[in-house]
């Protein structure tokens, strides 16, 4: 089993080596034949969370080093214990990698990517830059069909990001507006996705022109550079006094504001990005504009399976997709972490 992991936090990624995992229970081998680059791999990696100012939320204490990042995942099945009933050897399968302790309320309730004890792969556990991947139970593995592997790996958690924080702005956004902030690799999935969700009016915002561009050349109607106060007073006029939902996807201090201040009479902004820091609004406009603000952390297994099933019946737009062999997977991501990336890179055994 070959794998590319970092020994210490912000390091090169090593090339190491071990045996294949042997499957009991209803453990799964997969043979991963692609697995997608996000950018909170570069968070993990680097160990912190931004907060603001100085302020980090240090997270190198949640798991054991060397770690393999990585959980975009698909693959073959090549081993199953002796309880899975419902997959078998030889079937191609992406795998959910947002996993929980499957023993608290939470999970019960459906939501174990909220889990208190996560167990996510690439995140808390090993995960996918690597040929072999052992998954805790074969519920966790979905059926992608005809689509190519290098596209069904992306839906399991920029898909499934983008879905479902759209799912928490469609009543607000049908026969109304939508602001996609960040047109990297998650907000250009949310505009392949989004016209399946709601019939909003999509407009986007990016202080990159060439990534503008691409929020144009995937179907909204305009595009805003949220450094210019000008743009978000004519974002707020032709969007008729304001946006009704708005989703930012970068999560940073200035796109945070930007989204604040461009939504409408009761909009709703819902925050997904991790890029880090904090930004103030006066108490007063929350009531004065009857506006929400809001997270959104990936998706649930239910979503999941939602959006794959709206993928296979091709309702779903193009994704730009940039493949790359798995052993760049250090160059990729420190690609990423440049901004040198448009679209999703995914690594390819």
């Amino acid at each position: 089993m070959k794998s590319y992991q970092f020994e210490e936090y912000g390091e090169a990624l090593v090339e190491n080596t071990k045996e294949n995992p042997t499957v009991s229970g209803n453990q799964v081998l997969v043979r991963i034949s692609a697995c997608g680059v996000c950018h909170s791999d570069i968070h993990i990696w680097e160990g912190y969370f931004g907060l603001g100012g100085d302020k980090k939320l240090d997270i190198r204490g949640k798991r054991e080093l060397p770690f393999t990042l990585g959980h975009e995942i698909v693959g073959e099945v090549v081993a199953v214990g002796d309880a899975v009933k419902d997959v078998a050897i030889g079937d191609r399968r992406v795998v959910y990698p947002w996993i929980g302790c499957d023993n608290c309320n939470i999970c019960a309730s459906g939501n174990m990517h909220l889990c208190n004890q996560p167990q996510a792969l690439g995140v808390d556990v090993d995960g996918g830059y690597s040929d072999h991947l052992l998954v805790p139970h074969s519920k966790y593995l979905l059926d992608y069909g005809d689509l190519p592997e290098e596209l069904a790996c992306t839906y399991t958690c920029s898909g499934l990001t983008a879905y479902s924080a759209l799912r928490r702005v469609k009543s607000l956004t049908d026969d109304g507006t939508l602001l996609v902030i960040g047109c990297g690799g998650v907000g250009l999935a949310a505009m392949a996705i989004a016209k399946s969700v709601t019939n909003a009016r999509i407009f986007v915002a990016d202080i990159d022109p060439e990534k503008r561009q691409a929020g144009i050349d995937a179907g909204a109607e305009a595009a805003f550079d949220p450094n210019d106060p000008a743009q978000l007073k004519e974002l707020r006029r032709v969007a008729g006094g304001g946006v009704n939902g708005a989703i930012d996807f970068v999560g940073a201090e200035s796109s945070a504001q930007f989204g604040a201040n461009a939504l409408g009479r009761g909009g709703k902004l819902v925050i997904v990005g991790l890029f880090g820091g904090g930004f103030s609004m006066p108490l007063a406009m929350f009531p004065i504009k009857a506006i929400g603000i809001e997270g959104s952390y990936v998706g649930s297994l239910e979503e999941m399976h939602d959006l794959m099933e709206l993928a296979k019946q091709g309702k779903l737009g193009k994704l730009t997709l940039d493949k790359r062999p798995m052993d760049q997977a250090y160059a990729a991501l420190t690609d990423l972490q440049k901004g040198n990336v448009v679209g999703r890179v995914v690594l390819k055994n």
